[in-house]
C-alpha cells in the first residue's frame, strides 16, 4: 500500500515535469527558426552584395571607356576647342583639295591609310589592343588584335569596325585587318568585313561639323559629289600643328611627342598626304620638315613599340605599311 501511494504521490510531480518541458521545447523551436531566418537573410545580403559588385564593375568599365574618350578629346591643345576630329577625318581633310573638294586621282594609298587610322583611333580610345608578346609572337605584325571593350564610341565607322573585330574568330593581325577593311582579300567569305564608302562617310561627318560642304561637279562623262573646304581656319590649324611638331616643337624623340600628333604624322605619310602639309613652307623649312618626318617614319617599329609608354598600335600600323 505504501508503494502504491508513493507512486500516486509521484504522478503530480511527473505531470509538472512534463508541463515544464513544453515551454522549453517551444523556445528551442523558436530559436531554431530565428537562426534559419538569420542564415537566409545573410545569404540574401551576400547575393545582393555580389550583384551590386558586378554592376559596379560594369559601371566602372563603362566610366573608364567614357573617360578615355574624354581624354582623347582633351589631348588636342590647338586653338580650336569646339571641333573634335577623329584621325580619319584629319587625314582626309589633309588630303582634300580646298576648292575642288576631292583627293588626288593618283593617290591610291589613302584608302588603306584611313583604315589604319580606324585601328589606331580604336586603340587610343581603349577599345582594342595587341595581344601581349610571347616567345613565338614577339613581332608587332605577328600579334593579334584583341577586343578590350565593345562600348559604342559614337562614330559609325569605329563602331562598325569594332563589331567586326568582336565577331571574328580566330582573331587577326593588324596587317590582315587593314586588308580586310579595305577589301583587299582573295577570300570571298572575308569580303563582309570591307568598309564601304569610307571617304564619303567621313566627308559627311566633316560636313556635319561645318568644315566641308557638298557640291556636284560634272566631269564630262559623269557627275561626282565633291566636298570643298569651307572652314579653312580648322584645316590651317591642323596643318600648323603638324608643321610645328617637326619644326618649332621638334623633340627628336617619338616617345616625348603628343600621341595623336605622332599617329597623324605616321598616317599622313602612309596616306601620301604629307606633301600637302609642308607645301606652304619655305624651301629651307620644307627640306627640314620632310627630312625629320622621314627620319621619324624610318625608325624601327619593333624597337619603338617596346619602349616605355609607347602606343603599340601606332607602330604596328607603321610596320604594316612598311611591309606592304
Amino acid at each position: 500500500m505504501e508503494n502504491i501511494k508513493t507512486q500516486e504521490d509521484n504522478i503530480p510531480a511527473l505531470k509538472m515535469f512534463t508541463i515544464e518541458r513544453q515551454p522549453y521545447q517551444k523556445k528551442t523551436i523558436i530559436n531554431t527558426l530565428k537562426e534559419k531566418q538569420v542564415r537566409m537573410t545573410t545569404l540574401t545580403h551576400r547575393a545582393r552584395r555580389t550583384e551590386v559588385g558586378k554592376n559596379s564593375e560594369k559601371k566602372v568599365e563603362s566610366e573608364k571607356d567614357m573617360n578615355q574618350d574624354r581624354n582623347q578629346d582633351n589631348e588636342d591643345t590647338g586653338d580650336s576647342k569646339d571641333i573634335r576630329l577623329t584621325l580619319m577625318e584629319e587625314v582626309l581633310l589633309l588630303g582634300l583639295k580646298d576648292k575642288e573638294g576631292y583627293t588626288s586621282f593618283w593617290n591610291d594609298c589613302i584608302s588603306s591609310g584611313l583604315r589604319g587610322g580606324i585601328l589606331i583611333e580604336l586603340a587610343m580610345r581603349g577599345r582594342i589592343y595587341l595581344e601581349p608578346p610571347t616567345m613565338r609572337k614577339k613581332r608587332l605584325l605577328d600579334r593579334k588584335v584583341l577586343l578590350k571593350s565593345d562600348s559604342p564610341t559614337g562614330d559609325v565607322l569605329l563602331d562598325e569596325t569594332l563589331k567586326h573585330i568582336k565577331a571574328t574568330e580566330p582573331t587577326e593581325t593588324v596587317q590582315t585587318w587593314i586588308e580586310l577593311l579595305t577589301g583587299e582579300t582573295w577570300n570571298p567569305f572575308k569580303l563582309q568585313y570591307q568598309l564601304r564608302n569610307v571617304r564619303e562617310r567621313i566627308a559627311k561627318n566633316l560636313v556635319e561639323k561645318g568644315i566641308l560642304t557638298t557640291e556636284k561637279q560634272n566631269f564630262l562623262l559623269f557627275d561626282m559629289t565633291t566636298h570643298p573646304v569651307t572652314n579653312t581656319t580648322e584645316k590651317q590649324r591642323l596643318v600648323k600643328k603638324l608643321q610645328d611638331s617637326v619644326l618649332e616643337r621638334w623633340v627628336n624623340d617619338p616617345q616625348r611627342m603628343d600621341k595623336r600628333t605622332l599617329a597623324l604624322l605616321v598616317l599622313a605619310h602612309s596616306s601620301d598626304v604629307l606633301e600637302n602639309v609642308f607645301s606652304s613652307l619655305t624651301d629651307d623649312k620644307y627640306d627640314m620638315a620632310m627630312n625629320r618626318a622621314k627620319d621619324l617614319v624610318e625608325l624601327d617599329p619593333e624597337v619603338e613599340g617596346t619602349k616605355h609608354s609607347a602606343t603599340e598600335m601606332i607602330w604596328a600600323v607603321l610596320a604594316a605599311f612598311n611591309k606592304s
